[in-house]
């Protein structure tokens, strides 16, 4: 019914011709933006369900005094119905370390929480199908678990700035939702949450439908195919410098393998952009000491060019 209604506006009222760049560059975005909007109204509604009996203060409390790995994995696990990016995740990352939260657990929520939520997980399903879907789920969760535990070994806690170690938060009272409260928390947090986001859809989609419409595929699968051997870190590095969420960053995804780019490219692209960004270090680093703050990007790093190249492999 979608894609009818993409053909029928872009051929039909516009009257541009199948197979043309113009054509195929504006088929793809009213399709995917239409699909995108419809998916997340009805799958962030259930999610924020889910999410109302996790508020911070909640958050804390299960993963404060967490022993090695254990705590890894449930914080890892947490971050995908937390609702936060890698920047606002930074100030509940305080709360975390005053709390007794080890910092090795910290780093797997910090990074679990932007890289692996329920927007990834909608649009992935929704244009990749549920293996892709999973695969990047599993990956992600496994960078955050093995980051996490591989900082929290380096017993890096004299690298985190003095004042965090010496504020007292204190805890709050968790409040319990009726079942309408949640409802009604689900209302207003997805319409909140469109509202963010969708600019960053309409952006990810328009950089998609021009890939789509006018880049030639001979020139990605040259320069990011799969015998590129330097693809990957070279994605990662290009994903780095920006900051996008997966709303933005799932449509250029899509355009890009379409294009002949490897899955396993463009994914660990992705997971850079979304788990690791300038504006994310430049925050960090009011919080860590430069050498925790260099060990987290090294470290995050090269676990998604390690995740990339598996990708490439197994796919």
């Amino acid at each position: 019914m979608i894609k009818q209604l993409a053909d029928y506006v872009t051929f039909a009222q516009m009257g541009l011709k199948p197979g043309s760049h113009s054509g195929e560059a504006l088929n793809f975005f009213i399709y995917d933006t239409i699909k995108i909007f419809l998916l997340l109204c009805a799958i962030i509604f259930v999610v924020a369900i889910i999410r109302s009996s996790f508020p911070p203060e909640r958050t804390k409390r299960i993963l404060s005094h967490k022993r090695e790995y254990v705590g890894n994995i449930m914080a890892a696990l947490l971050g995908i119905v937390t609702p936060f990016c890698s920047c606002s995740a930074v100030p509940l990352f305080i709360g975390f370390v005053e709390s007794g939260v080890p910092l090795g657990v910290t780093f797997s929520f910090l990074i679990s929480s932007p890289m692996v939520n329920e927007v990834a997980i909608i649009m992935l399903w929704g244009m990749f199908g549920w293996k892709i879907a999973l695969i990047y789920i599993s990956t992600g969760l496994l960078v955050a678990i093995v980051s996490g535990i591989v900082i929290g070994r380096l017993k890096m806690e004299k690298h985190v700035q003095d004042y965090v170690w010496e504020m007292q938060v204190g805890s709050q009272e968790i409040v319990e939702l009726t079942f309408k409260a949640k409802l009604i928390y689900a209302r207003d947090y997805t319409r909140d949450l469109l509202k963010k986001v969708f600019p960053y859809v309409v952006v990810g989609v328009g950089i998609g439908a021009f890939i789509h419409g006018y880049i030639p595929q001979d020139f990605l699968v040259k320069w990011a195919g799969k015998d590129n051997p330097i693809a990957v870190p070279v994605a990662v590095a290009l994903g780095v410098p920006l900051y996008s969420n997966a709303a933005g960053v799932i449509p250029i995804v899509k355009a890009l393998t379409a294009k002949g780019m490897a899955i396993g490219t463009v994914l660990a692209f992705m997971m850079a952009v979304t788990a690791l960004s300038l504006p994310e270090a430049v925050i960090l680093s009011n919080v860590l000491k430069r050498r925790l703050l260099i060990t987290f990007f090294g470290i995050v790093a090269t676990s998604i060019v390690f995740v990339g190249y598996l990708f490439n492999i197994i796919l």
